[in-house]
């Protein structure tokens, strides 16, 4: 028997009655992928309150990398609660956030001199590490990439390039930001090779200092390796590494937005370790710490240490309880051999959906970088025109199956893999059974 149970069509009888109260009590904004209510989470499984028990290929929008409720993270947490829960770092110090802020010095990409601070969610990282790059640079200017998608909070909802749902109305947005191009070899024209892609969003770069604003009015340029909510979208070492190069012409600060990628996710520690570039800064949040409330920045020694005293912080950033989590995190990657799972994980999941897509041809393309996959449905291969309809429903009877899964894309017509990096052969194995079979099912 799998490791899948459903005892009840969703909602169940006792998700239905939350989510009457949720309709009451909750504005509808929040979204919610699965209609039902979790009751306990083990691993890559999670149970919901009518006993039906799923295969999590979602993990908290990748806060799980290492799975649900990870004993030794919760032991850690724990023995704090049995110290202190929060004395506020800008009131009274602590070290279990100088132990982090040391271990992420070390592990971010880059030999040189380090430093790191802390605060609650990768949107508020967004926005200090834009803070910190004014500061060091005196410059004004921001340049993110189109898809893109770097937090809900203004500046980082400026930088975000996806209109509906995350910008709709809520308008006008932050000044001296701006958008360029992000490869996307699966859409480029025809007969376009993936080389001549990055080369020409590359020359249209150069060409924005030109006709836009001046490089030298820009502080920084903020790239996601591989762009989450834009469709796990994955660019080149060739094109990241032209835009390193465009940086340093300029003297312009790389920020690496590592919130989704990070923590084993790409099969390395930091998805900028494939391209062999070193960022000057880095933000981290989601699966730093199983799934607690903390974010980090880590940069080069002297821009972070551009802001004077008292001006970046947060009351609540890097509490304790995300601090010794993050270190229990960040010691099960490195000596459980998960982000070498990953990896693994990445090569079997390519390989079926590669599977599926030569049996269905609503499959437009597959990507994976590591254990973040992605496949992309289409209406017809030859157009290329995207098929929300189809990869709603597709999501919709994995759910029923017990398969949570998400979507992703500016045209949400992108099924992405967030599984947790602990998940099993067989389960892994499960969840792609279901998939095979809604799609055989789902066939027109």
């Amino acid at each position: 028997m799998g490791d899948i149970q459903m005892k009840t069509a969703l909602p169940g009888p006792e998700a239905s009655k939350l989510l009457e109260r949720r309709a009451a009590s909750v504005p509808r904004g929040p979204f919610n992928t699965v209609p039902t209510f979790a009751a306990k989470g083990e691993g890559a499984l999670l149970t919901d309150v009518d006993g039906n028990t799923f295969i999590d290929f979602a993990g908290a929008i990748g806060c799980l990398n290492v799975g649900h409720s990870p004993p030794r993270v919760v032991e850690a947490l724990k023995d704090q609660l049995d110290q202190y829960l929060h004395p506020s770092f800008h009131v009274v110090m602590y070290e279990p956030y100088i132990e982090l802020a040391e271990k992420l010095n070390v592990i971010t990409p880059g030999d040189h001199p380090k430093k790191t601070f802390f605060l609650n969610s990768g949107a508020e990282a967004v926005e200090n590490a834009v803070k910190i790059a004014r500061k060091a640079t005196g410059r004004r200017g921001i340049i993110s990439f189109e898809r893109g998608f770097h937090g809900r909070t203004y500046m980082a909802m400026s930088l975000t390039s996806k209109v509906k749902p995350y910008k709709n109305g809520f308008g006008p947005f932050a000044p001296d930001t701006y958008r360029m191009p992000y490869p996307y070899y699966y859409r480029a024209p025809d007969g376009i090779t993936p080389d001549e892609v990055d080369d020409g969003l590359l020359r249209r770069f150069e060409d924005f200092f030109l006709s836009e604003v001046p490089g030298e009015d820009v502080a920084a340029v903020i790239l996601e390796p591989v762009q989450g909510e834009g469709g796990f979208v994955i660019a080149s070492t060739r094109f990241i590494q032209g835009v390193r190069r465009i940086c340093d012409k300029y003297g312009i600060l790389l920020i690496a937005d590592e919130v989704q990628t990070g923590f084993g996710r790409t099969g390395r520690m930091f998805a900028m370790e494939h391209h062999g570039v070193v960022p000057d800064l880095v933000t981290m949040s989601k699966s730093i710490a199983a799934g607690l409330p903390i974010s980090a920045v880590t940069g080069r020694a002297e821009i972070m240490d551009a802001p004077g005293v008292g001006e970046i912080g947060g009351t609540y950033g890097g509490s304790p309880l995300g601090c010794v989590a993050a270190l229990q995190v960040i010691a099960m990657l490195e000596e459980e051999g998960l982000i070498a799972r990953a990896a693994a994980i990445g090569s079997a999941v390519q390989e079926r959906f590669q599977q599926l897509q030569q049996k269905h041809a609503c499959i437009g393309d597959v990507r994976s970088l590591g254990a973040m996959s992605a496949m992309e449905l289409v209406q017809d291969r030859g157009t290329k025109l995207p098929d929300k309809e189809r990869t709603a429903r597709v999501l919709q009877a994995c759910h029923q199956r017990g398969v949570i899964l998400m979507s992703a894309g500016i045209y949400s017509n992108v099924i992405r893999m967030l599984c947790p990096l602990v998940i099993t052969d067989d389960q892994l194995a499960e969840g792609l059974d279901v998939m095979e079979q809604v799609f055989a099912e789902l066939r027109p």
